[in-house]
């Protein structure tokens, strides 16, 4: 699948799929970002997927073509980069492991340890820099950039975070032991 990384089939897919294929992948925006270890899916049939109601102007790229941006603010705060998958699916980029433009993002984190840099989707996109701007933009074409993993890591799956809908489903995925998760998977 790698190879395809950059064709809209990679994308055009069930959102547990291209979750499980972005991880080790390596995301760029701006000059900075790192590989991709945490990912969620999230489907149009699933009680937790903001596309579960239907379409609305806040979750319209989740409705739109596959490999799009689909940026949401979360609690007013934080903004989160999804990438859209089949019609009314996405994949939650939860955290990467950051190796590219380490300066950058130290100084819009502030000082956390590289470790926390990226580690959860509200800082992992104010390191990257993504906002709201960016729904709906291509995930294949600049400032977006994607390298394909150099081998299939070592893939945990588990619940997702921080959701009261459907949170039995295994749809969270994770390279095994990097210390850059969000949250230890059990």
């Amino acid at each position: 699948m790698a190879s395809e990384l950059t064709e809209t089939g990679f994308f055009d897919r069930r959102a547990e799929n291209v979750a499980r294929d972005l991880l080790g992948v390596t995301l760029g925006f701006c000059g900075v970002g790192g590989v991709i270890v945490e990912t969620e899916a999230y489907h149009r049939d699933d009680p937790a997927s903001h596309s579960y109601r239907g379409q609305t102007p806040r979750n319209a790229a989740m409705f739109g073509p596959a490999g799009r941006a689909y940026v949401y603010r979360s609690y007013g705060m934080h903004w989160c980069l999804n990438m859209v998958c089949q019609p009314g699916s996405a994949v939650l980029i939860r955290a990467l492991a950051p190796t590219l433009g380490l300066e950058v993002m130290r100084a819009r984190r502030g000082g956390l340890a590289d470790r926390l840099l990226c580690s959860g989707p509200g800082r992992l996109a104010a390191a990257l820099g993504v906002t709201g701007a960016e729904d709906g933009a291509d995930i294949m074409q600049p400032p977006f950039r994607l390298e394909p993993r150099p081998r299939e890591p070592d893939i945990v799956a588990g619940a997702r975070i921080g959701i009261t809908k459907a949170v039995d489903e295994l749809l969270r995925f994770g390279v095994r032991g990097s210390p850059h998760l969000s949250k230890p998977f059990r």
